[in-house]
């Protein structure tokens, strides 16, 4: 007590008598002692948060600790399950002790759920608050977790929480590289005020030093921390089976034989698959022999049952098992169930029950359970299997994360989605097959895809080891398994490119200039500058060996270079416009005629030029001759490689440029400033567009700007707003062909009317050099009109071929546009309210479910 009090009372003569300034009075060893105090001040707050960890910290988060107190930036790059989030939590610790703000940032609502609890596990409820865009919890609270659109926005909005802010947490930061959303991740980083510090959680990508640097040249002073060792080892196998009457076999996938030179294929594995094979062709009978030559061998592929009956036999589950499509999950629980197969045991199977029952009964309408078939997923829930992918209900892929977390689910059958952000850990990944489905063909697993999905194999402080497990098939090859795991390339590139809504918000808050200037920051420009290095040197070269050559063709009689281009000119008249002017279409033959004599005539004033030019007189001409061909061809490759160059910098400002040309001619922006200096300042269109979060802005804006909606009900606003965000999985889905109330009825009309706006901007675009608009479609309207109409989620599932998953994402994403409506507009027009009221038609039932306990919850 003596001491808190000597050091208060200190404190308050300093206040009271000015001697805060002491300072400058003091001498260097009194600076220097100062100094030393307040680095073991400093440095206490690593040592007191890791002393309340049940674990020791490993070096490397140590030193991400040390950077972060010390006020600096921090990339982490290290493997899945390797302990990134401690640096996260410290962040959130700091921010605790010191009463500042703290930002959690996510890409996908799912984990920032999972995060938003176990924070207020260590926080208390008071103290941890949650934003996703439609929900929001205590968001005046110390730590916050969001999704990492709501703080781009509140950037955007300059909302007075971020006065207060600290550190921000960017979990998922190589999320950067999605090409869907990546570019909020550069936003958040670019525009982020410089006095709040960044942690960024990165996997292990093999250009993490470019993108430290790019983050350092940004944010300030950036350490970048990286790991390559995973705490729990990971082992290769593979898993064979002759027939269904022998049982799999696991092999490794590398030879142990104690060697430290260069890994070796197992020979008992390459042996085995050779007898599989001998063994197929003995199968086949006298009758099939003329087959041989026209159907492949086969192995027999180990069915998914029997694969998981013998990683349960022999202890590596629980397993996480991908399979590259959303039918093969269902199907291989189907099978499971089929053959009997139960992992559990009684009294897990009891745990499962409460746990599953007590997340869907009170949160889900009974009648929507029906339609989820929740009896049937509970069933095989309680047996330890389970699917986990984007077509299931957000409901039923919680309960199978929770479980699985808690260790009662033995191995869940996923997409390769499961693969990000959820914390799922498993002591082995199975995978079927090293090929996928990309939407447009098959194609092999890259090593970066191969890493991310058997990072999970592994559980820190449980397992010895991870497993990751590959399926025999007939097309398996376990040399290319051997490229595929021995590297770990994954690479990180920029999706970046500038929007209407983002051009808006930036001239909304700087001048044209330094907008433009803080898109060239953008990591997509650092990557293209740092691509164009190679050609600038290039280019350097060549220019430095064309003027070689004019010293070479040096002329005592006159301009050489000027006779070489003279030459050049003749020739590309003579070869190429006069062939190119004989096959154009006239309308008559004189046309014809005429177009040739004037290309003919230039010519002939060219030919003349060239014979009387006075280097015709040098005797060295042919030798000059020689060298200027060099120079020609030289030249031209120098013309392109500098067109490639003026391409790639400030490609991005350029961009925004053709954008801000569009707004000004569609009248988002008017320019404010003298002749020849551009400046622009936002009309009320532009007002309204930096209010639209959508790839579809510009769209969205001229409709509510043309009065597109007006007069619609609030149903039949959802339905037509709901081509807004409709993405169909397959582009020949005929869902396009119905519409509510027919052809000639009001939402028909309204689309057509859509389209035609649509249409305006896509001719638009290709005038000034722009992308093409994503075209809308119309797919999800009539079943949006339904359930907007209170038609049961059983009817709308089953009539429009819909998995619930699809259903209930289209529908939050539809909620998510109709509120942006409802508040970008002026309350006081009929179609806000309208937006609002079918924002409510929408967001209910299954849809409205948040996996959160929403007692606390506001509106948002």
């Amino acid at each position: 007590m003596t001491n808190r009090h000597h050091r208060q009372t200190s404190k308050e003569n300093d206040v009271k008598y000015g001697n805060l300034f002491r300072q400058e009075e003091m001498s260097p060893a009194e600076k220097y002692r100062r100094f030393q105090r307040r680095q073991k001040q400093r440095q206490s707050a690593a040592r007191q948060f890791a002393q309340g960890l049940p674990f020791d910290l490993d070096n490397f988060q140590e030193q991400a600790l040390e950077s972060l107190e010390s006020g600096r930036n921090v990339l982490v790059a290290a493997p899945t399950g390797a302990g990134k989030t401690v640096v996260a939590d410290f962040a959130m610790y700091l921010a605790w002790q010191q009463n500042v703000k703290a930002f959690y940032t996510t890409p996908i609502k799912a984990l920032s759920n999972q995060k938003y609890h176990d924070l207020v596990r260590r926080y208390g409820t008071e103290n941890v608050g949650l934003l996703t865009g439609d929900l929001s919890i205590n968001p005046e609270a110390s730590i916050i977790v969001m999704t990492t659109e709501v703080l781009r926005n509140m950037i955007y909005e300059r909302s007075t929480t971020l006065e207060a802010l600290r550190y921000v947490v960017l979990d998922e930061i190589h999320y950067l590289g999605d090409k869907f959303r990546g570019q909020v991740w550069e936003e958040v980083i670019i525009h982020l005020p410089k006095s709040i510090k960044i942690v960024g959680l990165s996997a292990t990508v093999s250009n993490v030093e470019d993108f430290a640097d790019w983050v350092g040249s940004v944010r300030g002073a950036t350490d970048l921390v990286v790991s390559e060792h995973r705490p729990v080892p990971l082992e290769q196998n593979v898993i064979l089976q002759q027939s269904p009457r022998h049982e799999p076999q696991v092999f490794d996938l590398y030879a142990k034989n104690g060697s430290t030179g260069r890994p070796r294929v197992n020979r008992q594995l390459v042996q085995r698959i050779d007898e599989l094979e001998r063994t197929a062709r003995k199968r086949r009978t006298a009758s099939d022999r003329r087959l041989r030559n026209k159907q492949e061998v086969q192995r027999y592929t180990p069915s998914r049952w029997a694969v998981v009956d013998e990683l349960d036999y022999i202890g590596m589950l629980p397993g996480i098992y991908f399979i590259f499509s959303r039918t093969g999950c269902e199907k291989a629980v189907e099978q499971c169930l089929q053959s009997g197969l139960c992992l559990t045991t009684d009294e897990e199977a009891r745990e499962i029950r409460a746990i599953a029952d007590s997340m869907v009964y009170g949160a889900v309408d009974r009648a929507d359970l029906k339609a989820l078939d929740y009896l049937s997923f509970r069933t095989a829930l309680e047996n330890g299997f389970a699917a986990h992918h984007a077509g299931m209900a957000a409901v039923l892929r919680e309960i199978v994360e929770k479980v699985f977390e808690k260790g009662l689910l033995k191995v869940v059958f996923a997409t390769e989605t499961l693969a990000l952000g959820i914390n799922m850990p498993a002591r082995s990944v199975i995978i079927e097959k090293l090929e996928k489905f990309n939407g447009v063909e098959h194609v092999p697993l890259t090593p970066g895809e191969y890493t991310q999905l058997t990072g999970r194999a592994g559980r820190r402080g449980i397992d010895t080891v991870g497993h990751a497990v590959v399926v025999d098939s007939h097309q398996f090859d376990p040399l290319a398994l051997m490229a595929l795991s021995s590297r770990r390339v994954y690479p990180l590139h920029s999706q970046f490119a500038p929007t209407f809504n983002m051009a808006v918000n930036l001239l909304h808050l700087h001048d044209y200039r330094t907008a433009r200037e803080m898109l060239n920051r953008s990591f997509a420009q650092w990557e293209a500058n740092h691509s164009s290095g190679e050609l600038e040197s290039q280019i350097v070269s060549m220019t430095t060996a064309l003027h070689g050559y004019e010293d070479a063709f040096q002329c005592q009689f006159g301009d050489f270079k000027e006779f070489l281009l003279l030459r050049e000119r003749l020739t590309n008249l003579e070869r190429g416009e006069r062939n190119r002017v004989k096959r154009r279409r006239y309308k008559t033959p004189e046309d014809r005629v005429a177009a040739l004599e004037q290309v003919d005539r230039r010519i002939e004033k060219t030919r003349k030029r060239e014979r009387v030019h006075a280097c015709r007189q040098c005797p060295d001409l042919q030798e000059h001759l020689r060298w200027g061909q060099r120079w020609l061809r030289l030249r031209k490759r120098l013309q392109r490689a500098q067109d490639q160059y003026a391409s790639r910098t400030e490609s991005v400002a350029r961009r925004f440029d053709l954008i801000c040309d569009v707004l000004l001619e569609l009248g988002y922006i008017e320019d404010s400033s003298p002749a020849r200096k551009k400046d622009y300042r936002l009309t009320d269109k532009g007002e309204l567009l930096r209010n639209l979060f959508t790839e579809q802005d510009i769209l969205l804006a001229e409709c509510l700007e043309g009065k597109v909606f007006d007069g619609l009900t609030p149903q039949e606003l959802a339905s037509v707003v709901s081509a807004i965000v409709y993405e169909p999985r397959y582009r020949d889905s005929d869902r396009t062909s119905h519409f509510p109330g027919g052809r000639r009825g009001r939402i028909a009309r309204c689309a057509a009317n859509m389209t035609s706006v649509w249409e305006d901007l896509d001719y638009m675009f290709q005038r000034v050099g722009l992308d093409s608009v994503p075209e809308i479609d119309f797919g999800a309207a009539e079943a949006v009109f339904e359930w907007s109409a209170d038609r049961s989620l059983d009817q709308v599932l089953r009539e429009h071929d819909w998995s619930a998953g699809d259903f209930v994402r289209t529908c939050k994403r539809l909620c998510d546009v109709l509120g942006q409506i409802a508040h970008a507009i002026p309350a006081d027009e009929n179609l806000a309210a309208c937006a609002e009221q079918a924002q409510r038609l929408v967001n209910k039932g299954v849809v409205a479910y948040s996996g959160i306990d929403e007692s606390d919850a506001e509106d948002f």
